[in-house]
């Protein structure tokens, strides 16, 4: 997924970074601070991986897990 389709989804499923960092199972600072970069609507390399995009896909196809938006 690009940076691009990151934000967009974000805004979709209308979580704030930290939260979305949270859904994607982001636990570290420096994961956030990427995603951060993203949140910005800045040019950068971040990105996610393969796992978390389809777990991105499944959110925005209606999944909710029990801890959703916490």
């Amino acid at each position: 997924m690009t940076p691009q389709q990151i934000r967009q989804a974000q805004q979709e499923l209308g979580l704030s970074t930290k939260q979305l960092a949270k859904m994607l199972g982001f636990s570290n600072g420096s994961c956030l601070a990427r995603l951060k970069i993203i949140d910005q609507n800045k040019p950068s390399a971040a990105s996610i991986t393969p796992c978390r995009a389809r777990l991105l896909i499944a959110y925005l196809e209606g999944y909710r897990p029990d801890d959703w938006g916490n």
